[in-house]
């Protein structure tokens, strides 16, 4: 996420990269070291983000995907391919102005367009590099808001979806917990909302770090 303080060229600097850097994720797989073994990553976690055209989960498409596998400290251990996945134009013309705004302004709906990327492409993609490091039904499903990235995996992805475990380990929670019992350590945590998928899984991670650190008590 870019620092909304910088000076506007900074700013339009800092921008370009990311939408480069993002761009080039679309071209390549992303290169991870490979697990010594599964049992040493049972303890895994899957994070998992996506945008979408909007957030009617009967009607609305998936348009981005990312995931990162960490271990059960919250280190990462890999990150999954970034995908930014074909619509019609019509779609895209189709979203609420807040979408073609957000989306415009990430690079992401350039990066539909030119995608060649199916739904089905993607799916795999992700499933294959999943595998490498975890068993299916192991991991929750993790992010922030997550039960609305597992309705649109429903219906969209749904061998990925039943590749995650039943249960979720949602951030968002945490956060409202926080709200109401620790307004202090809430308010000790911003979120950069790039709205982009891999930066806001990392964004998730970050902010379950700061609730680890300041809300729960852990013993040694």
């Amino acid at each position: 996420m870019v620092n909304q303080h910088l000076p506007k060229a900074t700013q339009s600097t800092a921008n370009d990269k990311l939408k480069q850097e993002i761009i080039m994720t679309d071209k390549i797989k992303i290169q991870n070291p490979k697990p010594s073994s599964k049992k040493s990553t049972k303890k895994a976690l899957i994070w998992i983000d996506l945008e979408m055209t909007g957030l009617d989960t009967q009607a609305d498409e998936i348009i981005e995907i990312a995931t990162i596998v960490t271990d059960d400290q919250l280190n990462i251990l890999a990150e999954g391919p970034v995908l930014a996945i074909k619509v019609p134009d019509v779609v895209l013309n189709g979203m609420d102005d807040w979408n073609k705004n957000q989306h415009g302004q990430s690079g992401l709906i350039d990066r539909v367009r030119r995608s060649t990327i199916t739904l089905a492409d993607a799916e795999a993609q992700t499933l294959t590099f999943l595998a490498k490091w975890c068993d299916a039904g192991v991991s929750p499903m993790c992010g922030n808001s997550i039960c609305q990235d597992r309705r649109f995996l429903a219906r969209q992805m749904p061998k990925l979806e039943k590749f995650f475990h039943y249960r979720n380990l949602d951030v968002s929670s945490i956060k409202e917990l926080c709200y109401r019992w620790r307004p202090d350590v809430a308010s000790g945590y911003q979120k950069g909302g790039a709205h982009l998928a891999l930066d806001d899984i990392r964004d998730s991670i970050r902010e379950l770090r700061h609730y680890r650190e300041h809300f729960f008590k852990l013993l040694d």
